[in-house]
């Protein structure tokens, strides 16, 4: 350790304040005994610069270990949000052919009983050209009212049908839509995180 005061020099300022060469010695050698003392106390709180290195190394290198461990998990979270979407879509694709297939369906159920009941009409009608008894004649009012309470009843089924089968897309739209907002939102949070470790 240096000392950075001439101890000598101490010495003859002493001895010129009055004391004599002893205790002006004693005086300094004490003075040097203190400050070693305060210096092992300092030196004991302190990190040597190599010490530091070694430390900066380490945290440098866990650093390292912690942002290839948010690659990797980054990778595979994307990977599994990429195949749930993929897996969404297939379901929307299946579900929309599937309403596609009951409208088709409906519509075709419809077209045949539109035909039956008009070749029924004609029938009547060429059955009413003929002259006819009035009781027949009551008696193809009446089966004419049915056929057209029959007519409305299909028709109304067919809308109920239709706004199900609307109702159903929609609510399998909002589902699509609610989990893809939440995948944007995790990814945006995956990368805030990375964003933020990097910083």
């Amino acid at each position: 350790r240096r000392l950075y005061f001439d101890t000598h020099a101490l010495v003859c300022l002493l001895e010129e304040k009055g004391f004599t060469t002893q205790q002006s010695e004693v005086i300094v050698s004490a003075l040097v005994k203190i400050m070693n003392t305060n210096l092992d106390m300092i030196y004991k709180d302190m990190v040597t610069k190599v010490q530091q290195e070694i430390a900066l190394q380490q945290v440098m290198s866990h650093i390292a270990g912690v942002k290839k461990d948010m690659i990797i998990l980054e990778k595979s979270e994307f990977s599994a949000l990429r195949a749930e979407n993929e897996k969404i879509k297939l379901e929307l694709q299946q579900i929309k052919k599937q309403v596609t297939d009951e409208i088709t369906k409906v519509h075709a159920d419809n077209k045949l009983n539109l035909n039956l009941e008009k070749s029924r009409v004609k029938e009547l009608i060429e059955v009413t050209r003929h002259p006819v008894l009035p009781v027949s004649r009551l008696l193809f009012k009446e089966h004419h009212a049915q056929q057209d309470r029959a007519l409305t009843q299909t028709d109304r089924k067919i809308d109920t049908e239709v706004a199900d089968l609307k109702t159903m897309l929609e609510s399998h739209k909002l589902d699509n839509i609610k989990y893809l907002a939440g995948s944007v939102f995790t990814c945006l949070t995956v990368a805030l995180g990375f964003y933020r470790l990097w910083i």
